[in-house]
């Protein structure tokens, strides 16, 4: 009996010697393989119709600034090829009377591509004008260009001021306002 228990403690040491001894590594490295992404037709926003009423300098006034996709305008791609269309903007301010104060029908891409670096310049999409605050120095908005369906959500901000007379200075934005513009608009309100 003593033999047994001396053959079954020694065939079970054996066992647990030969399961610690390590495997042979191979070296690969098993993944799926990499599927890009089926094209299709050029990608295009909604489009967007924003409207505030505000005081500046103690008169009442609306803004209407309205986006919508340009199939006018050159296609834009992503890294993967990616077709996109992009944007134009209209933006209106109206006294309380109805009278005109200021109209640009349409900003593009184009309008501030002195303010871009490239990729920006050749395949940035204009992602939108949103009104940020009225103070001395005019009406000041928010203008985003950004790269389309980015991971890394790639901007440049920017800001265009619309003065007493009428006249849009444009330049960058440091200060980002344009992220606290959501609970700011009525949509779709005439």
């Amino acid at each position: 009996m003593r033999q047994k228990v001396v053959c079954l403690a020694l065939a079970a040491g054996i066992m647990m010697l030969g399961a610690c001894k390590e495997k042979k590594q191979t070296g690969d490295i098993i993944t799926s393989k990499y599927e890009p992404k089926a094209l299709v037709a050029p990608i295009k926003m909604e489009a967007d119709r924003q409207s505030k009423d505000i005081v500046w300098q103690g008169k009442p006034y609306r803004i209407d600034i309205q986006r919508a996709p340009a199939d006018s305008l050159p296609k834009l791609k992503d890294d993967s090829g990616q077709e996109y269309v992009d944007n134009m903007v209209a933006i209106k301010i109206t006294r309380s009377d109805g009278s005109q104060f200021f109209q640009k029908s349409f900003f593009g891409k184009s309008n501030f591509t002195a303010y871009l670096d490239e990729p920006f310049k050749s395949n940035g999409q204009l992602v939108g004008i949103r009104f940020n605050e009225a103070d001395n120095s005019g009406l000041e908005f928010s203008v985003v260009v950004g790269m389309p369906d980015a991971p890394d959500d790639l901007f440049v901000p920017l800001e265009l001021v619309v003065d007493r007379q009428g006249s849009v200075r444009v330049e960058k934005d440091d200060d980002m306002d344009m992220l606290d513009y959501d609970d700011d608009y009525d949509d779709n309100d005439d």
